[in-house]
């Protein structure tokens, strides 16, 4: 028998070794989790989480949340709500100088209201505001940069994903904390909006003169598009602050809705149906795949004793609320070069929670903080993945260094909602605890 506790580090240090070799994130968790157990514990022990855990993960009715809201995205894109949505603000927003950076980020906060995922909402603004931009003479790399930041409002605006697996993994509750990121989004995309227009200010070659004002009618039958969005919006987020269904049925009323007004504009099912029931499908099962290897992960950790040990060492050196904050805060800029969101949250969740929960930190205040920093790793250089999305999509019109010379704005606006968000823990906690139901 092998001491637990050697075991359990030995597995951390075998997963970070697996992660820098490339292996994909769910398998090496998933094998070292099982090792971990087989060697830590007892062979009996394995087959009994064996047995369980993978399949009460995915029959979960809590998770069946995930990928409805994902399917709700996928429809979205495919039937032509984001373009819309991303049109009625470049007419309503063109008379601006840089019009086309404000459009992307009010496009993308938007879209992020029935998204919840950051790469999708890079991807798809990247095919829709980039070549305007380049045809406009917008600066590339500001214009990228300004894509790939927006992109990551998708964690933190409901129904953000993200919120999603955090809840789930912490046992909070998914339609507080889906509220929870609502004030601190609508902030960041505020920040945002100053900053380009500080930055277009100081360096006019960053964007060119001011276009032609719209007309009213053209701003009217713009507006006029946009209602899909604005009637799924208030389904869902109406419908879970309100207590009239818990954020699953608010998931499925959702993709629901979306499916009428696909199969109306779109005159029918057939010709995109399928292709976005694969997409969703696709990334469903990729986040269940990572969600069982991460609490298979969990299960030997915590097992072998090294949750334990890791929360004493934790609390011996950061043993404040803001000690712990700062120190997480490293730890996820770090991990953001490495690893996806999912990914992150589910490999250092099991250490960091018990931790949240020895220092009496609030864990709605602390998941909203967690998401703000997720959001900061997804576009820091040199490998965030949403910039890895962006230049996935413009296909060889731009380098890396155009990439991480436009995101480096967005991260300092990012630092200063993070520390606000520090600062104020109400900006988080306020609309939660005003919920009608508290679902």
């Amino acid at each position: 028998m092998f001491d637990p506790l050697i075991v359990g580090y030995s597995g951390v240090l075998l997963l970070f070794l697996f992660l820098a070799l490339g292996i994909p994130v769910a398998v090496a968790m998933g094998v070292v989790g099982i090792v971990g157990m087989y060697f830590g514990v007892s062979e009996f022990f394995l087959i009994g989480q064996l047995r369980s855990l993978p399949f009460a993960t995915v029959s979960s009715y809590g998770l069946a949340v995930l990928p409805l809201f994902v399917l709700l995205g996928v429809i979205a894109e495919a039937t032509g709500i984001t373009t819309d949505v991303f049109k009625a603000a470049d007419i309503w927003l063109r008379r601006l100088r840089g019009g086309l950076y404000q459009a992307t980020i009010v496009g993308s906060a938007v879209f992020s209201a029935i998204s919840g995922s950051t790469l999708v909402n890079a991807l798809v603004f990247t095919r829709i505001a980039f070549p305007k931009m380049m045809d406009l003479g917008y600066s590339k790399s500001l214009s990228l940069g300004a894509i790939a930041g927006a992109g990551s409002f998708a964690a933190m605006i409901p129904p953000s994903i993200t919120m999603v697996i955090y809840a789930i993994m912490t046992e909070q509750s998914v339609g507080q904390l889906l509220m929870a990121g609502l004030i601190p989004g609508i902030i960041t995309a505020v920040v945002y909006l100053t900053g380009i227009n500080l930055l277009v200010r100081i360096n006019p070659k960053l964007a060119p003169t001011k276009a032609t004002p719209a007309l009213w009618k053209e701003k009217r039958r713009a507006l006029g598009k946009i209602w899909p969005i604005v009637l799924l919006i208030f389904l869902v987020l109406g419908g879970i602050y309100f207590g009239i269904f818990p954020p699953s049925a608010a998931g499925a009323a959702g993709a629901f809705g979306a499916l009428l007004f696909g199969a109306y504009r779109m005159k029918g099912l057939r010709r995109w149906l399928p292709t976005a029931l694969q997409d969703a499908a696709f990334i469903s099962s990729i986040m269940f795949m990572i969600l069982v290897g991460g609490l298979l992960l969990s299960r030997m950790l915590v097992a072998t004793g090294v949750i334990d040990h890791m929360v004493e060492a934790i609390t011996s050196v950061a043993d404040t609320p803001l000690k712990f904050m700062i120190l997480a805060s490293i730890l996820y800029l770090i991990l953001g070069c490495f690893l996806d969101t999912t990914s992150m949250m589910v490999v250092t969740l099991p250490f960091l929670f018990p931790t949240v929960v020895a220092l009496d930190i609030n864990p709605i205040w602390f998941g909203i903080v967690l998401v703000k920093l997720i959001e900061i790793s997804v576009i820091t250089p040199p490998v965030g993945f949403n910039i890895f999305a962006v230049m996935s999509a413009v296909k060889g019109q731009a380098t890396f260094g155009d990439v991480y010379k436009g995101v480096v704005p967005f991260i300092f606006l990012d630092l200063i909602v993070l520390a606000l968000l520090i600062m104020f823990p109400e900006l988080a906690t306020w609309l939660p605890e005003t919920m009608i139901g508290r679902s």
